[in-house]
Formats: C-alpha cells, structure tokens, sequence
C-alpha cells in the first residue's frame, strides 16, 4: 500500500515532473451465456448484455522509480486463489510488489461467476461450470493486460482530491422490515474523489461510494448503478477513465429497488448512476487539493475469531431436513470436522494503507465491511483526507462492526454459513480490525 499511495499521490505534484501516471480498462464483457453472480438459489445464465463491464487500472510512479498499481472491477469478488493467481503474475511480468497491488471490486451482481468465488453460492451442470471457467481465464488474462497496458501508458500528471455527496444509499438493516427497526440507520454518503490530469487533460477519475450494487437483479450482464455512472463519467470527460471504488456498503442498499420488472429497474439503475456521477461532476467542478509525496505505504494482517461452530453430530442429524445452499453449507462443515478435525476458528483478514505525507490516507479493508468502519476510521484519522474502502483482496465475508454483531442479523450473524464460516466472529473482531489499522497508520507516519 506504501507504494501503492507512493505512486498514486506523487502525480498530484505539479513541481515534481517524477510523478507519473498511467490509466488503462480492458473490457471483460462475456462472449457466451454465462452463470451469474451474487444471489444464491437456482443458477441464473445470462441473456443479454446491458452495457459492458470492464476492470479498470491506474499505474502511479514515483520519484524513487517504484511502481504501484491500482484495479477496480465490475465483477462481485474476488477470492484467496484468484487474488494469488494475479498478484504473482503482476509480480512476475510487471514487478509490482503484492504491497503495490490493490484489487478492488464493486461487488456488482450482474456480472458472471469466476473461479471459486462465493462458491457455496452455486450448483452448477457440467456445461455452466466449463462456461464459468472459460470465462475466469479470460478474466486472469485481462487482468494482467490491464495492468501491462497501465503501467505501458505511464506519463508525467499530478493528482488532487476532494469529496462530494450523494443521495443514493440506505442502510438496508433498517429497512427490512418491523423487526429491523431497532437497528441503526447509519451510511455513509461521501464520494471521494480523486482527479488524475495531465495538463488539462483529464487521464483518470477514481471515486467511491459506500453502498451494494443490487440496484438489478435481472438476467443480463451490466455493471448496476456503478457501471451507468462510470459510462456516465466518461461521456462527460472524454478520453478519461473512470474507475468506481466500493467502499464500505455492506450494510448499505440503493434504495428504492425494483424487483422482477427489468426495464424499469434498468431505469432506476441509471438513474442512481447519472446520480453519483453528476455528485462527481461537481466536485471535479469545485476547487481539489493537490495531493503532495512522499508516499509511505504497509500492508498487514490480523486474524478475525469465530464463534464455536455447530457440533458434528448435529450438523449429520439436520442434513436430511436441508437443500440447496443450506445443504452444501452444513457438508461443508462435515468435511472440514473430518478432514481437519473441525472446522476453522479464524479468518486470515488482510489490511493496507497508503498515506501521502500529512495531507492523505487511504485505508483498504478486506470484505464486506459495514458503515460503521468508515465512519469510525474517518474520524479517528480525518474526515476531510481519509478515505476508507472494503471489497479489497478475497471476498471473505461480511464484516460487521461490534454494534452489528451484537444487533444480529444478516450482516452480522446469519450471512457467515454461505462464507463456509463455521459460525459469527466473536466480539473482538472490531477490536482486531482498529489495532491492525492504527499499527499500519503509525508505520507509515515517517
């Protein structure tokens, strides 16, 4: 992450003709019908395309000569294998340190399955398996090309931020019904933005926003809101890249939702995305701050603790009564108590930061993180210069804060079995997540 920032922060310096930049997207539309992701119940193939979905790359160098890399995609995840499988080629053929590479999804449901991603999710026939494998090798090489092509297109930029506003996200929790009205309403509704320009061209525009991208639910391949506000963006700047970072929506919604009619819940999709963009607009519009090296990045490691698990031989005596995911969740467990003994007490639970000198933090969670560690973070280390991200690395599962935990729930207790975690973290799992951060934010406080 040092680097990652080293690279990304350094462009904003106009004195400083070291920094460069270098922006690429590499389309990763499917060619054939495809499994969908994000929902569970019955495989759901592809029927059309809506608009095409991409991943996205900025490439930012420093005055010392390292590189670092930054990948958004319109895809639901990533997982522990794929995040291996493109750090080492990154490494390999480009020379980007696994602290220099950020991967980063939206979390979009109307993209295709890859490779093991949410894997519980899914019962595929042997013909939508191939299909999903095909489609996750062709997702492995452009991820490596988009980063080839980024780095190809390194040029000297400066860089400035500032937030805006939108209006789109809800806290979901709350709005499921009587029984949720007792949980909390938080969101959060800065867009940070940050302007990548050389000269007075506008290479790349990287922004975010905390909230699901479950606006659709339909049949057919799109990015969901994010997708429409990113084609949105680069109508309105051309030759730009646009590159949409989740934050940390997991608790979050568009709202309202549209289900079961697709041409007016594409409708609302675009229309949420002509909302996010137009608060982008603005704040390209206004006056940003430059964004001014050194660069001091780390990447660190916690491990998130589970709850006792449901033992063995219930989980054997309940299979018989169960279906679909449930079924696959509790065999699972099974073969984890005989193969390992039982199932895992803890989750690995990687975290990064990028700092550029006083001025600028970039924290970068894994998962599906909640509200409350944007919030938390942001007023620990700054409201107005701190931007705090989830759904970076492997999708792990959800993140809840100790407030979510104890409040139950989807997010916080129910929503682990399809993650084939044994049971809800314990409450440390805040705790571990803020001592991680703070150890990360004094390493790079040189």
């Amino acid at each position: 992450m040092k680097m990652l920032l080293t690279t990304l922060f350094g462009f904003c310096t106009m004195a400083s003709a070291a920094w460069q930049a270098g922006a690429a997207k590499a389309d990763i539309t499917p060619a054939e019908s495809v499994p969908l992701a994000g929902y569970g119940g019955k495989t759901r193939m592809s029927q059309r395309v809506e608009h095409p979905i991409w991943l996205k790359a900025l490439a930012l160098k420093d005055d010392s000569g390292a590189t670092s890399v930054l990948v958004t995609a319109d895809l639901v995840g990533l997982s522990n294998k794929m995040i291996a499988v493109i750090s080492k080629n990154a490494a390999e053929k480009h020379h980007i340190a696994r602290e220099r590479l950020i991967l980063n999804t939206s979390h979009n449901h109307s993209c295709p399955v890859t490779e093991d991603v949410l894997w519980l999710y899914y019962e595929f026939t042997p013909e939508e398996a191939a299909a999903k494998d095909r489609y996750t090798q062709m997702v492995y090489a452009k991820y490596d090309e988009v980063i080839g092509k980024a780095i190809a297109n390194l040029a000297p930029a400066e860089l400035t931020f500032e937030q805006g506003l939108a209006g789109v996200a809800v806290n979901r929790r709350r709005s499921r019904g009587p029984e949720s009205r007792a949980f909390g309403g938080q969101v959060d509704q800065d867009v940070p933005v940050i302007a990548v320009k050389a000269g007075n061209d506008l290479k790349a525009i990287v922004f975010g926003y905390s909230c699901h991208t479950t606006a659709l639910g339909g049949l057919s391949i799109n990015g969901d809101y994010a997708g429409f506000d990113q084609l949105e963006l680069e109508k309105s700047f051309p030759g730009s890249v646009a590159m949409f970072v989740q934050n940390c929506g997991g608790d979050a919604n568009p709202l309202p939702r549209i289900r079961g009619k697709d041409v007016e819940a594409t409708e609302l999709a675009s229309m949420y995305g002509k909302v996010l963009a137009e608060a982008v607009r603005q704040v390209i519009a206004g006056t940003m701050k430059p964004l001014n090296g050194p660069i001091q990045a780390a990447m660190g490691e916690t491990e998130l603790e589970l709850q006792p698990g449901i033992p063995h031989e219930e989980l054997k005596q309940r299979l018989p009564n169960l279906t679909g995911m449930p079924k696959r969740e509790f065999e699972h467990f099974i073969r984890q108590y005989e193969t390992l003994g039982s199932p895992p007490n803890r989750v690995k639970y990687p975290i990064q930061v990028w700092r550029i000198g006083p001025d600028f933090t970039f924290i970068a969670l894994t998962g599906e993180t909640v509200v409350d560690y944007s919030l938390k973070f942001k007023a620990a280390y700054g409201w107005n210069n701190t931007w705090v991200c989830g759904y970076n690395n492997d999708l792990t599962s959800y993140i809840p804060s100790l407030r979510v935990l104890k409040e139950g729930g989807y997010e916080g207790v129910t929503g682990m079995f399809e993650y084939g975690h044994r049971a809800p973290y314990t409450e440390t799992v805040e705790e571990r997540i803020t001592t991680k951060v703070d150890e990360l934010m004094k390493a790079t406080a040189k």
